[in-house]
């Protein structure tokens, strides 16, 4: 993928087509092949940063962390290293303790921060960046989310999970490389993270159709694309080959550009999201360890799926009906190497029953999970 010709069509496609497009052109640099982590010190170089730090984890270090700062030391780059700790779980999660942590680990002269890692890094290091000012630069070690180029950032505040203001990667280096030799279950997630978008997208026409709310045709048409390739390839993503790991990481930039160019996460996140939002946060209260955030939505994609088809399938067949049916979603997740099932995931029926009941309220968003615990 040529990450600068890609966004110059996103670019171009924005002018020609503005309806509900409220951030364009979209400004980002970087690259996708593989080798890209060579291509972060010369960039660093001619940005003119004096200072950098890398925020890893135990994981990423090892994954790609530890490489990049041997390059980064060639190019004679000064640099810090941040490894985020752990809770009591075992997991590092994206809360008061860890970004306190990056605040007070990062040296004052840092001019750039660069999170080498997945979802909870990426976030951490867009929400610090962006309440210090420091040019923020991602390095993703799997192909797990699609919120690497987003600019908020969901963030665990007193165990409860909000998204709030944060900042883009300037800059965005994926190596093929690393995110292929990822573990499958993280490639697995990114790919149940973009089957989300089924319901997502109904949701977003819905909400449009119900309630008025902002719509992108373009935005829609992007992540529609983006989730379709992904269908397409499931076979060469199930491998964790390059070219499977290449497909899914293009579909995920893809997905995220357009919540770029609508302001917001809608394209990308629906009730699918708020199920899983409001199975993380029991898991933290109850002290449980974390899952993948793409295998929760996964999981709830099948759920929502087969009570959008069964409830509203037949009053908006042009919206609900076309679904795919939950047990397809359950074969292309199972294919993809990731779980399926609730009980795959530790949630018993009684965490279901909340969240289908209490999720929607966790977001001022109409779906069609709100429309049916509203209207029966």
């Amino acid at each position: 993928m040529d990450l600068k010709a890609t966004l110059n069509e996103i670019n171009t496609l924005a002018v020609e087509r503005p309806e509900g497009v409220v951030y364009a052109p979209i400004v980002m640099d970087g690259v996708l092949e593989a080798g890209a982590l060579a291509k972060v010190g010369p960039y660093i170089r001619e940005r003119g940063f004096a200072s950098v730090a890398l925020v890893v984890d135990e994981h990423t270090w090892e994954a790609a962390g530890e490489r990049l700062a041997g390059l980064l030391a060639e190019h004679g780059i000064e640099f810090a290293v941040c490894r985020l700790k752990p809770n009591e779980q075992g997991d590092v999660i994206a809360d008061e303790r860890t970004i306190v942590q990056v605040l007070l680990q990062t040296p004052k002269q840092t001019e750039a921060v660069l999170a080498v890692g997945s979802g909870t890094i990426n976030d951490v290091v867009r929400f610090v960046c962006h309440q210090t000012g420091r040019a923020f630069l991602s390095v993703p070690t799997a192909a797990s989310v699609d919120g690497f180029t987003s600019v908020g950032a969901p963030i665990i505040v007193d165990g409860f999970k909000q998204t709030v203001p944060a900042i883009a990667p300037e800059a965005i280096f994926a190596d093929l490389d690393v995110l292929a030799a990822a573990p499958q279950r993280m490639t697995a997630a990114g790919f149940a993270d973009m089957l989300g978008k089924f319901t997502s997208l109904a949701d977003w026409r819905f909400s449009s159709e119900m309630a008025g709310e902002h719509f992108s045709p373009l935005a829609y048409e992007l992540t529609e694309r983006a989730l379709l390739r992904c269908v397409e390839s499931v076979d060469e993503i199930a491998t964790g080959s390059v070219h499977g790991v290449e497909v899914l990481m293009e579909a995920l930039l893809l997905s995220g550009w357009s919540m770029l160019l609508v302001g917001h996460s809608r394209p990308a996140s629906g009730g699918e999201h708020h199920l899983s939002h409001h199975w993380e946060m029991a898991y933290l209260a109850e002290g449980r360890r974390q899952l993948l955030h793409g295998a929760k939505v996964g999981v709830a994609s099948v759920m929502l799926a087969k009570l959008y088809r069964e409830k509203l399938g037949e009053a908006y067949p042009d919206i609900f009906g076309k679904l795919p049916e939950s047990s397809q979603l359950q074969a292309w997740l199972q294919r993809a190497g990731g779980p399926a099932e609730p009980s795959e995931i530790g949630l018993t029926d009684a965490l279901i029953e909340a969240a289908m009941r209490e999720a929607h309220e966790l977001r001022d968003r109409y779906t069609g999970l709100k429309h049916v615990v509203l209207n029966g």
